[in-house]
């Protein structure tokens, strides 16, 4: 892939696996439970975690090699999952229950 499609498509699929835990009642898209907020919390942090190997596996296919990143790099990135994450958060806890009425 060009460089900004994989740029383009490594946004939409965080931005997509940062909602997912908030829209859909299926733990990792497989197991259908009653979710709590942990489970939620938990499923985040999954998808967080596949998210940034499909990072690192593209940036090893584009540039042949890993760059070494320090703590603060997975901090920034952490958190902008986070704000990938506040439209599903806001309609799982605000909005779904405003539309029900």
């Amino acid at each position: 892939m060009p460089g900004s499609a994989t740029y383009s498509f490594l946004l939409t699929v965080a931005l997509l696996a940062a909602n997912l835990p908030w829209l859909t009642e299926r733990f990792l898209l497989t197991v259908t439970l009653t979710k709590t907020a942990a489970w939620r919390w938990l499923e985040w942090l999954s998808y967080y975690g596949l998210t940034a190997l499909l990072a690192v596996a593209l940036e090893y296919q584009a540039t042949g090699t890993l760059y070494h990143q320090t703590w603060e790099f997975y901090v920034a990135t952490l958190c902008l999952f986070a704000v990938f994450a506040l439209p599903g958060f806001i309609y799982h806890y605000d909005l779904r229950k405003s539309l029900k009425r």
